[in-house]
């Protein structure tokens, strides 16, 4: 009795405040184990039920390389990316690494795993890469869920460099619950017997901010204490504790964050548990945080010289000036790509389109050097000594050239320029929907980004403060009807397949070429606002007239080190959609489609996707969106329009 009264005596201020400091610490233990593995958010948004398919765990567990290095992997899914540690130098690296993630039904399910052989004092380079349909995987009735797959060398898909095992299956949400349980159980268990008391069990429940009835919380203890000694064994407390969840919630804010939760239901409560707390089953977890791959490949020394520079990684691009890294989504993988540009290259054009100063050397004679820097460079890639960058040129663009797709070896090319213009194999774009012309694809492999309308291009996208459809089409080619059509922008890099091809079917009615400059079309150019890259670029605009879409304006914009715009279709013919209409020399260069009012609804992700700033790496032949004439209600799933060689 005195000992009864002594303890209730002692739960005064100085106990509370122990209670308090035992569970922040609490806490803080288990931000520690989610911290160190990176800090990326649980969750990005609220799901509902019908667009939840699973909790995937995937293990990174082994590969089989070629020779002997120290090896990293970085699984990357939709806007996401994880690496792994860095292996031991062999030929064979175990990473046993996982890592869980939450699979939508119409999300990203296409994972991408990349191999990179790691250097101390520069970039690690990929050596090898394989793509996986989760869902396809996930669905599969097997007892063995380890897959063996082929890496592919990002310079050639046809030959294979090595191969990976993975582990990957879809978890149970009762045994989520319960491992987690189990997990945040066996750290409050301090003397590590594997059992509880009752008074530690009450003062977990505290932590989680339930404050549960005392009689609820004996109630719940008893169930699991069978022989009534007063200590329970973990892993039956667990299971109760699990079960009990699935009834009523008993944790009411994340142990790891904080955060409350019941905000929403009970789906999402777990799925911010589970990936909150992601300690797995004794693995190494893999690090997150990333966006790209290559992100997440940097070696410390690369990164120290990236930080040096004040880069930033995000997504979208509001403001040229930042652009120290571009980040576009793959539409088809519905993940984060990286453009490759040299970074002295990034340094000169937001030096000269960023800024004042670069913009008064503009008007002072930069526009001349341009042109002539492109008419010297013309020449140049056309001589037969140019030849030899071809392979250079490739190996720069690793991983974002595929010439199993070009109808012709690299050794066939007797000019850059040839090799610049490649013609890809038949078949290797399909085009979506051939037998209807009521669906409009796009024009260029490209960049792309779409507006219903200019002033939402000009909120989302471009800069230049003078532009205008008028000033983009010229006086003698624009009507009223396309000052407030929809826009869209191809543009294509360096490393894109440069020949454009026909949006719609119709009669080719007018070519009007508009003399001009050449400013770059990279993103640090259009979003400036000391020059109007649309408006002021050497362009050639023809206009195309549809039976389903009315008139198209087809605009195709030059740009530095592209002095040569050429259509291989004249005046008066009649084309199809997906028909080839031209190419330009060598260079990055640009395609801007503008339609009449209400004659197009654009396709909703890529509508999406701009509206977030964020360019949508799309191919040749891919739905653009369907026309409002027609009458058709129904955009094209993406099924129809996805790349296959």
């Amino acid at each position: 009795m005195g000992h009864g009264s002594s303890r209730g005596d002692a739960r005064g201020d100085g106990d509370a405040h122990h209670h308090s400091s035992r569970f922040s610490r609490f806490r803080r233990r288990l931000r520690f184990h989610r911290d160190r593995h990176g800090s990326d958010p649980p969750l990005l948004k609220n799901l509902a039920a019908e667009d939840f398919a699973g909790i995937a765990r995937i293990e990174i567990i082994s590969a089989e390389m070629q020779f002997k290095d120290r090896w990293l992997a970085c699984l990357s899914l939709g806007e996401r990316t994880y690496r792994t540690d860095i292996s031991d130098h062999t030929d064979k690296p175990i990473w046993k690494s996982e890592k869980k993630v939450v699979i939508e039904r119409d999300g990203p399910h296409i994972a991408r795993i990349s191999i990179f052989e790691t250097n101390r004092l520069s970039k690690n380079n990929l050596v090898g890469y394989c793509e996986i349909n989760l869902l396809e995987v996930l669905s599969q009735e097997s007892e063995d869920n380890i897959e063996v797959l082929n890496l592919l060398d990002p310079l050639s898909s046809n030959t294979v460099v090595g191969r990976i095992s993975i582990l990957c299956y879809f978890e149970d949400p009762i045994e989520t619950e319960k491992s987690f349980a189990h997990r945040v159980l066996s750290i409050v268990d301090l003397n590590g017997d594997g059992q509880l008391s009752y008074s530690e069990f009450a003062e977990l429940m505290n932590a989680f901010g339930n404050q549960l009835a005392t009689t609820k919380t004996k109630d719940l203890f008893k169930q699991a204490d069978k022989n009534g000694d007063g200590v329970v064994d973990m892993d039956e407390l667990a299971t109760l504790l699990a079960a009990q969840q699935e009834n009523e919630s008993l944790i009411s804010c994340c142990p790891v964050c904080g955060e409350s939760l019941g905000k929403f239901d009970k789906l999402n409560d777990m799925i911010h548990m589970t990936l909150c707390f992601d300690e797995g089953t004794g693995n190494q977890v893999m690090t997150g945080g990333f966006l790209t791959d290559k992100q997440a490949s940097y070696g410390w020394m690369f990164t120290l010289s990236e930080w040096a520079h004040v880069s930033s990684y995000d997504i979208g691009l509001r403001s040229g000036s930042t652009a120290s890294h571009i980040l576009v989504i793959d539409r088809r993988t519905k993940g984060l790509v990286e453009e490759i540009i040299d970074g002295k290259i990034v340094l000169s054009m937001r030096a000269i389109y960023q800024s004042k100063v670069g913009f008064a050397l503009i008007d002072a004679g930069v526009k001349e050097l341009l042109q002539s820097i492109s008419e010297k460079q013309g020449k140049k890639m056309d001589s037969v000594e140019s030849a030899k960058d071809i392979p250079k040129f490739i190996e720069f663009f690793q991983g974002q050239i595929n010439m199993d797709e070009a109808k012709h070896s690299v050794e066939h090319f007797k000019t850059f320029n040839e090799f610049f213009i490649r013609e890809l194999k038949p078949g290797a774009r399909p085009i979506a929907y051939t037998e209807c012309d009521d669906v409009a694809i796009c024009a260029a492999d490209c960049r792309l980004m779409a507006f219903n309308s200019v002033d939402d291009s000009l909120r989302f996208w471009i800069k230049g403060r003078k532009f205008s459809i008028q000033g983009l089409l010229g006086k003698d080619v624009c009507s009223s009807a396309f000052l407030d059509g929809s826009l869209v922008i191809f543009r294509l890099a360096p490393q894109d397949y440069h020949r454009f091809h026909v949006p719609v079917s119709g009669t080719i009615e007018s070519f009007n070429e508009i003399p001009g400059h050449l400013y770059t079309v990279n993103p640090i150019a259009v979003n400036s606002k000391y020059c109007n890259v649309f408006t002021e670029n050497k362009r050639v605009v023809s206009i195309i007239s549809s039976t389903e879409f009315g008139k198209v304006a087809f605009v195709a914009i030059g740009a530095t080190m592209v002095g040569s715009i050429k259509f291989t279709k004249n005046k008066g013919d009649y084309v199809h959609k997906g028909d080839e209409f031209g190419y330009f020399s060598f260079g990055g260069s640009t395609v801007i489609c503008v339609f009449e009012k209400d004659a197009i609804q654009i396709d909703e992700d890529l509508l999406s996707n701009s509206e977030r700033s964020l360019e949508t790496l799309v191919f040749v032949g891919m739905s653009l969106g369907v026309s409002k004439k027609a009458g058709r209600t129904e955009t094209p799933t993406m099924e129809t329009c996805k790349l296959e060689g």
